[in-house]
């Protein structure tokens, strides 16, 4: 008996169907966007930003709904934070647009110019991608991101959000849609799949010759699924399983501060600090007064059997932590808790732990913060400094896609330059080759 075919649904098939109507039409848009002007884009982004402040009281309806779903599904209040849209968060969707008209235009930089031994004229300048389909998960917020980034950079855009964000994201999309093809971009410009249904992301993966490239916004499993099925190429962004690790020679309020801004600032953001590693000689010193700061502020503590030595004669309550914890984005109020035996053992930690997102050390000894710094494989790494500031806003980058956590193309917070490529453009006087 052979093989027998699994037949897609017919809400798959019209998911599939949906997705590949919304790329053809970026794919139309797009080498008419790359033709542009930034001025033009600018007028559309201004456009855009004004857009969502006029129909911000219809976007907080929708994201209310999204909301009372989520909340009724018992989704985690960490996440319903990332989810829900407030008044001020709209406003600063609004900022973000608007502050990408101040960014310098990315497109038709000349990045490099010589002229060859046979006289030949070589140039290379920056150009858009083409068409960038954005995978996300319950972020609202990114559909205004994504769409305003990839104009600026001359893009045309393919939003597919999570079913989380459904109703928030419809709204958001069709606004931003009709702010832009108001002021002349071409339609297609900002196209948003509306099914929730995954096929609707397999049909974006495999669209080559429509998107140029996907990138995945949310969970792990949604990245990897990307990365092992998708035809197209794929910048990963990401799952941040963060790191602070506080050296015998820090500075014990610095390093407090540090790591409970970097885990409690908002705790289900990626650049969230998701693990705490000390050296074992300042244990006994460190570990009661952070851990009663964090415990103070809801955050639960898995820890190894030493921290817990030291957490039960302090009278804090902790979990034992396994091997699971030490690879988990907890994306909420926990945190696991580990010592270790000098810097060494902290970078070995992390190199086999971590996601290569953001890693930090405490430290007073230079020698240690080098080490760290030079050994440690990560997107982005901090000495004395909290793993939140992981942000393209705060890298003076403007709006952001992503953080980027793999090493070609971009790394590590990606805005505009990380939406362009190059090309050679190659001026001579009939030159021929022998």
């Amino acid at each position: 008996m052979g093989l027998q075919t699994q037949v897609p649904s017919a809400k798959a098939q019209q998911a599939r169907a949906d997705a590949r109507a919304a790329a053809t039409r970026a794919h139309g848009a797009a080498l008419e966007m790359g033709l542009t002007t930034c001025d033009e884009r600018n007028a559309a982004l201004s456009a855009m930003a004004c857009a969502l402040r006029a129909h911000a009281a219809e976007i907080e309806q929708a994201n209310a709904r999204d909301v009372e779903r989520a909340r009724a599904g018992a989704v985690k209040e960490s996440l319903v934070d990332r989810l829900a849209l407030s008044a001020e968060r709209i406003e600063s969707m609004a900022v973000a647009l608007e502050n990408l008209c101040d960014l310098p235009d990315p497109i038709g930089r000349e990045l490099e110019r010589r002229t060859l031994y046979n006289g030949l004229d070589l140039t290379r300048v920056s150009v858009p991608l083409g068409v960038v389909a954005v995978v996300y998960e319950a972020r609202p917020n990114v559909t205004a991101d994504a769409a305003g980034i990839c104009l600026k950079a001359g893009n045309a855009v393919v939003l597919r959000g999570g079913s989380m964000a459904a109703e928030s994201n419809a709204v958001i999309a069709r606004v931003l849609s009709d702010a832009a093809t108001s002021e002349g971009l071409p339609e297609g410009c900002i196209e948003a799949v509306s099914s929730t249904d995954r096929a609707a992301t397999d049909e974006l993966m495999v669209a080559r010759g429509l998107v140029d490239v996907l990138i995945p916004r949310g969970g792990a499993g949604l990245i990897q699924h990307c990365v092992e099925h998708a035809t197209v190429p794929v910048i990963e962004t990401g799952t941040g399983n963060c790191h602070v690790y506080v050296d015998r020679s820090a500075d014990l309020d610095a390093a407090q501060n540090v790591v409970v801004n970097a885990k409690c600032r908002r705790y289900g953001v990626c650049n969230a600090c998701e693990t705490l590693l000390v050296d074992e000689p300042i244990a006994e010193a460190f570990l009661p007064r952070v851990l009663a700061a964090l415990v103070a502020h809801g955050v639960t503590i898995h820890a190894d059997s030493r921290t817990r030595a030291i957490a039960d004669a302090a009278g804090i309550a902790c979990e034992p932590a396994t091997e699971h914890d030490w690879a988990t984005e907890y994306l909420a109020p926990e945190i696991a808790v580990r010592t270790v035996d000098g810097v060494d053992a902290a970078i070995d930690h992390i190199n086999r732990y971590g996601t290569k997102h953001s890693e930090s050390i405490m430290a007073a000894d230079e020698g240690a913060c080098e080490r760290f710094a030079k050994r440690v494989d990560a997107a982005v790494v901090y000495t004395n400094a909290s793993t939140a500031f992981t942000d393209g806003g705060q890298f003076g980058m403007g709006a952001e896609i992503g953080i980027s956590t793999q090493k070609l193309h971009v790394r590590g917070p990606f805005a505009l330059d990380g939406l362009t490529s190059y090309k050679y453009i190659v001026r001579g006087t009939g030159q021929v080759r022998a």
